[in-house]
């Protein structure tokens, strides 16, 4: 087992240009900075039905919910921007969580989730910047055994918060991102180390 952090980046947005895509690149861009491999995932390109219990009964968890599921394996931390819809996270970011939380046969309940370090943020071009569906978020996560750092950030007046290459324009704006992929960095590599202390 290496101690280098391997951490999973994704938006709760299907939409092409959405912002919270941007958004969670410059917390990935700060934690590969910061000594981590990421991996950028777009759930637009792993469509899944709405979870549906006869869906899993007939014919278990979808292919792309599997494969989501093995991605989450693999890593040990969590980048998630997520949009606000109507005060809560979007539909597409909970079926992700509902499909991917489905134990297969021989696993444990939420055995993807376990132990996995995750830092949240959200983007809006409203006043609140997706804040209170943030607080959705972490409660879910927190449910599911994810450990979400106490650093997040809602941006607000996003439309007009994005330089060309991808940077926030405003310097307070891009640090306090940034520091959400580094401290998730941080923590996972705290945590892969003092297992292997114990391991050896």
């Amino acid at each position: 087992m290496s101690s280098r952090p391997k951490i999973l980046c994704l938006a709760g947005s299907l939409r092409k240009d959405s912002l919270n895509k941007k958004l969670v690149k410059v917390a990935m861009a700060a934690a590969q900075d910061a000594g981590a491999d990421c991996t950028y995932v777009d759930l637009k390109d792993y469509p899944m039905p709405i979870y549906d219990g006869d869906i899993e009964a007939e014919s278990g968890i979808p292919e792309n919910g599997k494969k989501l599921k093995k991605m989450l394996k693999e890593h040990q931390g969590l980048l998630i921007a997520s949009p606000e819809y109507n005060s809560s996270i979007s539909g597409a970011l909970k079926n992700f969580i509902d499909w991917t939380s489905r134990p297969e046969p021989g696993e444990k309940s939420i055995e993807c989730y376990i132990g996995k370090v995750a830092g949240i943020m959200a983007c809006s071009p409203g006043a609140l910047g997706g804040l209170r569906g943030l607080v959705t978020l972490r409660s879910i996560l927190g449910n599911i055994s994810v450990l979400v750092v106490p650093e997040q950030h809602a941006l607000s007046q996003a439309n007009d918060a994005f330089t060309e290459d991808g940077k926030l324009k405003d310097e307070k704006n891009q640090k306090a991102v940034a520091n959400i992929g580094k401290r998730v960095t941080s923590l996972t590599k705290a945590i892969l180390e003092s297992e292997l202390v114990a391991k050896s």
